[in-house]
């Protein structure tokens, strides 16, 4: 063997020993306004639950988490241009967005309710709600319901749900109808201390959706690998310990 290769052996051998592995990157996507679920904290820190739990998976996975905050009615046109590679946003499960990607098991599940002024309206049928003015997130599963089955309400659109508090909070709008987990956190901030609940949640399966993470249409490798993923961290404690960081009850 060649003397200089002799001497270069322990070189080449050091070379590779500490040649960096770079661990797989995925990219998330979450809505960013959407406490407690994603929003961004006092230190300018994008957090909540939905981010929370994707940092979670992504730990469990050994793969590193870039999380970025995208208007809702962006989420799925940047997963289809694979911008991201992922959508943790409390996305619902609908006939039209299985048209356009896959989804993971579910890891939480909620319902949809009104909210509004104290005593304002005792009763939320269509009827009752005649001429009020309607505050909902464009594109969401409430939105579909309130324009099929409320024809004679107002439906005031918006980009995401603190617009939707703002416009209540201003007397923009009667009242804001959405999931109930979101509407508990706005309702426990001091400037909705005249806010509550208005009548009972609203029935039927596609009103009390389960969460799930969207993934690109037939990336099953991913889609299996999240679903590992959650089974492990609900069964590990990591999840129950998120669950309880956010929420006084459990919302699998």
């Amino acid at each position: 063997m060649p003397r200089v290769l002799i001497l270069l052996l322990p070189l080449l051998s050091t070379l590779l020993v500490v040649q960096p592995t770079h661990a797989e990157l995925l990219r998330v996507a979450t809505e960013g306004n959407y406490a407690p679920f994603s929003y961004v904290d006092d230190s300018g820190q994008l957090t909540g639950f939905d981010v929370e739990i994707a940092q979670a998976l992504c730990q469990q996975m050994q793969v590193q988490c870039q999380v970025q905050a995208i208007t809702w009615r962006d989420l799925i046109p940047r997963l289809e241009d694979r911008s991201v590679d992922l959508i943790v946003a409390s996305m619902a499960r609908t006939p039209e967005r299985l048209q356009r990607v896959d989804f993971s098991d579910y890891y939480y599940q909620s319902h949809s309710v009104f909210a509004g002024r104290a005593g304002s309206v005792g009763d939320t049928s269509p009827a009752a709600l005649a001429g009020l003015r309607l505050a909902i997130i464009e594109g969401t599963i409430q939105a579909d319901y309130v324009a099929r089955h409320y024809p004679r309400s107002t439906l005031l659109l918006v980009d995401h749900q603190d617009r939707a508090f703002a416009k209540l909070l201003r007397g923009e709008a009667d009242l804001v109808l959405s999931d109930s987990i979101n509407l508990l956190d706005f309702l426990q901030r001091p400037e909705a201390a005249d806010y509550d609940f208005i009548g009972s949640p609203l029935l039927g399966d596609a009103l009390s959706p389960k969460a799930h993470i969207a993934v690109r249409k037939g990336d099953d490798d991913l889609r299996n690998r999240l679903n590992r993923a959650l089974e492990e961290i609900r069964l590990n404690g990591i999840y129950d310990r998120i669950n309880r960081q956010y929420f006084p009850f459990s919302v699998y």
